[in-house]
């Protein structure tokens, strides 16, 4: 059978018990407290946390795993959202102690002004490099025989000072008066 037809029948979800699903009900816990208490028993767990620092050394950042978790957790009917925008930091700290105390290289998940730099300096390199080597092409220099400018030759180049343009003067020519009241 073809896996066109694996999937529900549109309406499907309209014909099924209303509240059969875990996240339909009302959740096992509404303090944000003993949730955390919860989730801090389930990272305990050694394979559980190691599970999560696996993750993480695969490239997994910090943010995503920390939602992940947390919308298990509500997909379950454990606890609601707004529960996990509460503990969410708290299981965030807790991940990033235990990555840390294992010498684990990972990504925050954050954003990174310097790492932002870096990207940008070098989308504007390419830019730079793609622009020279069309200019060369509308000159007709092969690429071979153009000396390759790099950026810090591009910086040392010297800068033209851009020329003012003296505002012209334009003489105004005295308009005759028109219409029907302007005859004399």
């Amino acid at each position: 059978m073809s896996l066109i037809f694996n999937g529900p029948i549109p309406g499907q979800s309209l014909t099924t018990e209303p509240k059969a699903m875990p996240f339909e009900r009302p959740p096992e816990i509404v303090d944000p407290i003993e949730a955390l208490d919860v989730h801090i028993d389930n990272l305990s767990n050694a394979e559980a946390m190691e599970d999560a620092l696996f993750f993480l050394e695969m490239g997994l950042d910090l943010v995503s795993l920390v939602e992940g978790i947390l919308r298990s957790a509500v997909m379950e009917g454990i606890h609601s959202v707004d529960v996990s925008l509460i503990i969410g930091p708290v299981i965030h700290e807790y991940i990033k102690a235990a990555a840390t105390r294992a010498d684990i290289e990972f990504d925050e998940g954050f954003d990174d002004p310097e790492r932002d730099k870096a990207l940008a300096y070098e989308r504007d390199t390419m830019r730079a490099k793609k622009m020279l080597r069309r200019l060369r092409e509308e000159e007709g220099e092969t690429p071979e025989a153009a000396p390759v400018m790099s950026m810090t030759m591009l910086s040392m180049a010297p800068k033209e000072e851009p020329m003012e343009e003296e505002p012209m003067e334009v003489e105004e020519e005295p308009t005759a008066p028109q219409g029907l009241m302007a005859r004399v």
